[in-house]
């Protein structure tokens, strides 16, 4: 049968993770080591594991898939270690340097620090080219453009063999004709270069943010272009009967040739499937305000849907540049399995975010490691299996563990090793709810009116804990968690983004107008090329966005909206739309203020067929399911507790566990501490809810801890 399946892919910095659905609903996980240096061996590596444990051949599944999605660290891994591609940038003569003075902005928490060293340049100043041109505010030409100067730019990069070139003028958005026809000139005589032009990717007011999103995009454009082909010939060569689609930074999928054309698209695209995954999960509750942590070997990354839409950023500086085009907002800590205790200048206790990674890992795995990490802390805890990770593919050993703690934590600061390995776990609770806090409490939101959900294999073990002090009651745990970015891909939809600049009042018919014309135009665009994809017209959905300030504000900010007609009435919509979310963001607002609009967006969406969902039999009792008892750790003072341990392969629908107690699935190790009940739904998520009274008991040791 043909379309028969669905495949997943999510390149993470230590295993690649795939993801294997069938009409029926059965979902399978796998994971092959990553392969950073050619991406594509990680995924010749899973394929042949499917095969192998399975028995269905590459081939098999490939040419009889409806899709196949590919989720990739190529450009992020190529922004991290500055390894994209030569590039040159043609700016307006005198503008060349903006990217390095960067708006006179240094990043937060180093505003003060003169020792803090300046971004590295993706374009070097040899090889930014300034270009007699000049439009005004009002979208007049001032100073028409020299085509000689941007040919003498051209023979200059040819000289120096660049690969890639970007191009973006002063207002270039308000009037692009010499963007564009310097575009022409690099094309006529660099036929072979990548070429970005800033008004085309994207076309918003802000020229910094312009040229900066323009730079990243080009040094990025050729590995992209490398990789997605690679890809596309490999799946070829299978027997694909549709095209490989690639997830983007936005949430949604797209062709290769989309992501070729806008690599800057492709940079976090691995976590930004988290919010669609975590929406499907809760679906049968109807939960829609959730927030997502993925902990994995090195990194912690925190996501967040509110209404059932992710928070998404643009204009946000990303490894030091900044980059303009919407972006799910992904927060980042180095808090992972891996992240290694030690003891700062004050004699405190400090958690990452230097990391031990997969070699030589945490000194449990007994590979030279010889550092405490987060993980050594947890098999101490007792929450780790020590019979090994990954059905026991992964030995441990706890010796090790208690060892490297010992002779770095807890001799140095004359406690037990049991309170150290505590202490640990709690710290680097602590950094990740700090960053919990950054996506939800900073962007005006109250994390008690959210679900935690879980994802990454190491997370399970700290669910209940970052729930418990943040003040959630309710978190969801998928049996696919650790492979949840992957399973997001599967069931995301394909998704563009269409922007204008619009700089006017939201005062009068002509304002009304202009904001009507633009969306219907953007929507135009969208409905085109999604119709162009195979979409109908039934599968299209649009949302819409505008950047919005007070007239006199320096910095504006997002507002959502439904679509509709734009008419002089409606502008008062835009307008308490506008002043409800600064009032979220900055807890006031100014009704009596006039309002402007900067720049307007259209997100369009072409709705994709979903795989069925996950089905668990009937249980038989949690009982059927207990493996034994361990001793485990729930407590500062450093007291062990014998713990019933339950293997979650022998668990069904709706058993129902109390805390204290641990499940072993497969792939991740969850801890249901005391206070807490997890129970199995026949969809494969365990739904764990704190006790009125657990929660009580908190808030008053709170207090007391407090006093």
């Amino acid at each position: 049968m043909h379309n028969q399946y669905r495949l997943g892919i999510d390149a993470g910095g230590t295993f690649t993770d795939f993801i294997l659905a069938d009409r029926a609903g059965d979902v399978r996980i796998f994971k092959a080591l990553s392969t950073p240096q050619d991406p594509t061996l990680a995924i010749r590596a899973g394929l042949a594991l499917i095969e192998e444990e399975t028995g269905i051949s590459a081939r098999e599944i490939v040419s009889n898939a409806d899709l196949c999605i590919n989720g990739t660290t190529v450009g992020l891994n190529a922004l991290i270690t500055h390894t994209g591609a030569k590039t040159g940038l043609i700016a307006t003569r005198g503008h060349e340097d903006s990217i390095e003075i960067r708006l006179g902005h240094k990043e937060d928490g180093y505003r003060y620090d003169p020792e803090y060293p300046p971004a590295t340049m993706l374009v070097p100043r040899y090889l930014r080219r300034g270009v007699a041109e000049r439009v005004l505010s009002n979208g007049a030409v001032h100073t028409p453009l020299d085509e000689e100067d941007v040919r003498a730019s051209c023979r200059h990069f040819l000289r120096e063999g660049v690969e890639s070139v970007a191009v973006s003028f002063v207002w270039s958005v308000l009037h692009p004709e010499h963007e564009l026809r310097a575009a022409e000139i690099v094309r006529e005589m660099m036929p072979d270069v990548r070429l970005t032009v800033g008004c085309q990717l994207y076309p918003q007011v802000r020229e910094y943010t312009r040229t900066s999103t323009a730079v990243v995009n080009a040094y990025l454009a050729p590995i992209l272009q490398r990789y997605v082909e690679a890809v596309d010939n490999h799946f070829r060569a299978l027997g694909a009967r549709h095209p490989v689609r690639y997830f983007q930074s936005n949430g949604g999928l797209a062709l290769g040739r989309t992501v070729s054309d806008q690599s800057v698209y492709a940079i976090n695209s691995g976590p930004a499937s988290a919010p669609r995954a975590a929406l499907w999960l809760g679906e049968p509750w109807d939960m829609k305000n959730i927030i997502t942590v993925d902990m994995g070997g090195t990194s912690f990354d925190i996501t967040l849907t509110r209404d059932g839409r992710a928070n998404v950023s643009k204009n946000i500086d990303f490894l030091r540049y900044r980059i303009g085009i919407p972006m799910i907002q992904v927060e980042t800590l180095g808090a992972g399995g891996g992240s290694i205790g030690w003891i700062d200048s004050m004699g405190l206790m400090q958690m990452g975010p230097q990391s031990a990674g997969s070699e030589p890992g945490p000194a449990c795995y007994g590979q030279g490691g010889d550092r405490p990490t987060t993980t050594d802390a947890n098999l101490v805890l007792g929450y780790l299996n020590p019979e090994g990770l990954v059905g026991g593919r992964l030995p441990l050993d706890i010796g090790k563990a208690r060892a490297a703690i010992r002779t770095h934590l807890a001799e140095p600061l004359g406690i037990s090793v049991e309170r150290a390995a505590y202490g640990m776990f709690t710290i680097v609770n602590n950094n990740m709810v700090n960053g919990i806090r950054r996506v939800s409490v900073e962007r005006g939101y109250d994390p008690r009116d959210f679900v935690l959900n879980c994802a990454g294999g190491a997370t399970g073990a700290h669910i209940t804990a970052l729930a418990r002090e943040m003040g959630i009651r309710t978190v969801l745990v998928s049996k696919l968690a650790s492979g949840l970015c992957a399973f997001g891909q599967i069931i995301s939809d394909v998704k563009y983004n269409y922007m204008a600049p619009a700089p006017v009042r939201l005062e009068g018919a002509e304002a009304a107008a202009t904001l009507d014309r633009l969306f219907k135009g953007l929507e135009a665009r969208g409905r085109d090329d999604l119709a162009d994809d195979g979409f109908a017209e039934e599968a299209i959905s649009i949302r819409r966005a505008l950047d919005m300030r007070y007239v006199g504000q320096v910095h504006e900010c997002t507002v959502d909206v439904e679509p509709f007609e734009v008419t002089e009435a409606a502008l008062e919509r835009l307008k308490a739309a506008f002043h409800a979310r600064h009032e979220e963001l900055y807890t006031y607002c100014e009704p009596q203020s006039a309002v402007e609009v900067v720049n307007v967006e259209s997100a369009i969406t072409g709705a994709v067929d979903k795989p069925g969902r996950m089905v668990i039999a009937p249980g038989r009792g949690a009982h059927s399911a207990l493996k034994g008892t361990r001793e485990m750790i729930f407590s500062a003072e450093g007291l062990t507790h014998e713990t019933p341990v339950y293997d979650g392969a022998l668990l069904g629908a709706g058993d129902r566990i109390t805390g204290p107690a641990v499940i072993q699935e497969v792939t991740t190790t969850i801890v249901i501490e005391p206070g807490w009940l997890a129970e199995l739904d026949a969809s494969g998520v365990y739904v764990l809810t704190m006790a009125a009274s657990a929660g009580a008991a908190a808030a008053a040791e709170a207090v007391a801890e407090d006093a």
